[in-house]
């Protein structure tokens, strides 16, 4: 059961950043389980676990990251992760589309909702969503708006697509959207309150999630129609 991060979590990720070696590694294993590993995975399928009683119909699954880097793809770097996450998306935990994700770091912690497929098919169905009903997706993005201080990820067209009005503009010009809010260490990540916390505020986004899977589902219908 969920019973909080600490203070040794984020000293954890700082001491792995600046010493990311398997010698130093395996000197703090009985850290990385007790105050990482551990409390990690129990946030995972707790806050799964939330998400499917209040959704049952979106078949979601977890996906939780390996602290170890994949070693064909170490470009230099040392062999662990100094920031975890992990996913909740429906249906293949391994598929790609949209879903909803909690990152720890050295610094802090953040979650949201969002898609990193940024194929040129998956801009164009999204897009062509938005243009099908502006009003509706405006909508959709001033409630974001209304729940706070949330940021925008996604790498933006170097030529703008379209002029959709100074407040969709950031929303659509995107190859790929995520938006999440990022916080530091402290409060409720202290707290075994964190796992429900989490689902409320998916739950906040769902209606983004769910406009994504219609974008998703339109890119799989094309793909397969080629």
């Amino acid at each position: 059961m969920f019973q909080g991060f600490s203070q040794t979590t984020g000293d954890f990720l700082w001491g792995l950043s600046m010493n990311n070696d398997r010698e130093w590694f395996n000197a703090h294993r009985d850290e990385y389980e007790a105050h990482l590993n551990g409390p990690f995975r129990a946030l995972a399928f707790e806050t799964l676990a939330l998400l499917q009683q209040r959704f049952p119909e979106q078949d979601f699954q977890v996906h939780v990251a390996r602290i170890w880097r994949d070693a064909r793809r170490l470009f230099g770097r040392g062999p662990f992760k100094d920031h975890l996450w992990f996913s909740i998306q429906s249906g293949d935990r391994h598929a790609k589309g949209p879903m909803f994700w909690f990152e720890l770091d050295p610094t802090g912690w953040s979650y949201g909702v969002g898609n990193w497929e940024d194929a040129a098919d998956v801009g164009a169905a999204w897009r062509a969503l938005i243009d099908a009903d502006p009003a509706r997706f405006e909508g959709i993005a001033r409630d974001i708006a209304a729940l706070g201080p949330f940021k925008l990820w996604g790498e933006t067209y170097k030529r703008p697509k379209a002029d959709r009005g100074e407040f969709l503009n950031p929303w659509y010009n995107r190859r790929h959207v995520s938006v999440g809010r990022e916080q530091g260490y402290g409060g409720v990540m202290y707290t075994p309150e964190l796992p429900q916390y989490l689902a409320d505020r998916f739950a906040e986004l769902m209606p983004l999630y769910r406009f994504l899977q219609e974008v998703w589902n339109n890119v799989l219908i094309e793909r397969a129609g080629r």
